[in-house]
């Protein structure tokens, strides 16, 4: 890059600067993430309070009958 160039492409910020601004954006993330994982965890709660029911399975609703046939034609 010559100079024209960087003087088109605006302020060219040192290092120390961009690793300061790389380390506010991980902090940002992470804290972004711990968020959403504490979110996470309130849905968990939430949902272990609630009693599971069992899903038939096909061959559970295969043996029942169909509503309405009384099994005699």
């Amino acid at each position: 890059m010559d100079d024209s160039e960087a003087k088109s492409a605006g302020r060219i910020e040192p290092a120390s600067d961009l690793s300061e601004i790389a380390a506010q954006c991980a902090v940002s993330n992470l804290l972004n993430v711990a968020a959403q994982l504490a979110g996470l965890a309130e849905d968990l709660k939430a949902l272990s309070s609630k009693p599971i029911e069992p899903i038939p399975t096909l061959a559970e609703l295969d043996d029942q009958p169909e509503p309405g046939f009384s099994g005699t034609i």
